[in-house]
């Protein structure tokens, strides 16, 4: 009896998991509140969201004293392409954002990293390359500092 009722579970949970299409998003998260004393506490949360070709994460602190932040993360990407996002924001204003983009293909390169603080400062770097077809490759890579400045390094590979 007890292999006749596991049998029949099995099945159901293969129909099940065969009715699920398979462009699904999957989202899980949770919250912990802790409460102390003289109103000393905190609340913190997780969460995560994922789906074919992408995903994002965020997750928080918050004092019952204003403190806190927010951490966000999420990606994409496919043939050929790829892009992330990541973000930190604290509740005194500070914060920071991470973003890349890539995409590939032919045989050529392209790629671009973006630092930018909450106080207008940015950093971006910018790389390409390019296979040339004779067993050689070519690339630029440019650097722009926060204060304006920027750095182009460029050459070519030779066939080894």
């Amino acid at each position: 009896m007890y292999k006749v009722i596991l049998s029949v579970a099995a099945l159901a949970a293969g129909w099940a998991a065969s009715a699920v299409p398979a462009e699904a998003q999957i989202v899980r998260g949770h919250v912990v509140r802790a409460q102390g004393v003289r109103g000393h506490g905190f609340t913190q949360s997780r969460s995560a969201s994922r789906q074919r070709g992408a995903a994002t994460i965020s997750r928080s602190l918050q004092t019952n004293g204003g403190r806190g932040y927010q951490a966000t993360r999420s990606r994409n990407y496919g043939p050929g392409q790829y892009s992330s996002d990541r973000s930190v924001q604290a509740n005194n204003g500070r914060g920071v954002t991470n973003t890349r983009d890539a995409s590939w293909g032919s045989g050529a390169y392209n790629g671009t990293h973006t630092v930018s603080a909450n106080d207008g400062r940015t950093r971006t770097r910018s790389t390409s390359a390019v296979n040339n077809g004779d067993g050689t490759a070519s690339y630029t890579s440019t650097l722009t500092g926060a204060n304006g400045s920027s750095r182009t390094v460029s050459g070519t590979v030779p066939r080894p």
